[in-house]
């Protein structure tokens, strides 16, 4: 699912903002982890990768949205390799669909 806001921080205005870019699969493992509930495994299915990739993704998410809440960053969500699906799957309803299947990752 791609976010609906793309761009979080602090209320004060700071001369020298320093940002944290996060892609857009790292949201989506936060987003399926830790806000729906999903298991690792669950989410690596949901993403049409490996566990083991879901867990690294996650490890580095986390560690983003660390630094921004303890040092007071903004944070960026876009880029990432991914691919949104179609709508045409089985489990797409009315055509709306937030499944991202991941071709591969990079930054």
């Amino acid at each position: 699912m791609l976010p609906e806001n793309d761009k979080f921080g602090p209320l004060e205005v700071h001369e020298n903002e320093e940002y944290v870019n996060m892609s857009v699969d790292e949201y989506e493992t936060i987003r399926l982890i830790d806000l729906e509930g999903y298991t690792q495994e669950e989410c690596a299915v949901k993403m049409n990768v490996a566990r083991t990739t879901v867990q690294g993704i996650y490890n580095i998410a986390r560690q983003k949205l660390a630094d921004v809440i303890v040092h007071g960053k903004n944070l960026v969500i876009c880029g990432g390799n991914i691919e949104l699906c179609d709508g045409t799957r089985k489990e797409c309803s009315g055509g709306k669909c937030c499944q991202l299947k991941m071709q591969s990752i990079g930054e």
